[in-house]
């Protein structure tokens, strides 16, 4: 079997720069579109909405307060990267409003291509051991302290998170959005295994 061969300092900075600038656009996508999505990136999507502060600002301040979490529960490597990303996806953010412009044809399409481009730049983020933090930080630690399957938890925030928009957007939005969820959840379900890898 061939020997496990660890990414470098360099691979783990263009992966995480590849993701945080995919999953920057495919919000710019999502937003533009008028739709939500989970976890949260979800949430900081509906503050924004009501508050009219730059995604990019909100998702990178909702985010501090996990980081202490992450340090004691998952390391410091992890939570490095896992700041780099955050940091990396909402710097992005604040400019590629002025550098893309986005103009969906139907609220379908954005939905699909948002999960598409999200879950490249989710996938890239993953392997190279990090995350956007929030809620599946949380939903980690609950499952190593209490065997609560982290699963059910971030599905449990998601359906708290989808019943507040109903309260904001229209139910035809909040359903598009569903959908570029679940296209989401797929790409990462079906592609993010460990043992389809040899290297980590």
């Amino acid at each position: 079997m061939p020997e496990a061969v660890r990414h470098t300092r360099f691979d783990d900075a263009q992966g995480l720069a590849f993701g945080a600038v995919m999953c920057a656009f495919g919000v710019l996508i999502l937003t533009g579109a008028g739709l939500v999505t989970g976890q949260t990136a979800g949430a900081a999507v509906l503050i924004s909405y009501l508050t009219g502060w730059s995604f990019g600002a909100v998702f990178f301040v909702i985010n501090l307060p996990f980081y202490a979490l992450a340090w004691f529960r998952l390391g410091a490597a992890f939570t490095f990267k896992t700041f780099a990303a955050v940091a990396l996806i909402s710097g992005v953010s604040v400019i590629i409003g002025d550098l893309v412009r986005v103009d969906p044809a139907h609220p379908a399409v954005a939905a699909v291509l948002f999960g598409m481009i999200s879950g490249a730049g989710l996938l890239a983020i993953f392997r190279h051991r990090a995350s956007l933090g929030g809620v599946g930080i949380v939903a980690f630690d609950l499952q190593e302290r209490y065997g609560w399957r982290a699963g059910y938890v971030q599905f449990g925030f998601d359906l708290l998170l989808f019943a507040a928009a109903l309260l904001i957007l229209p139910a035809t939005l909040v359903l598009w959005s569903l959908l570029g969820a679940f296209v989401l959840s797929a790409i990462i379900a079906i592609n993010h295994r460990n043992d389809l890898y040899i290297g980590t």
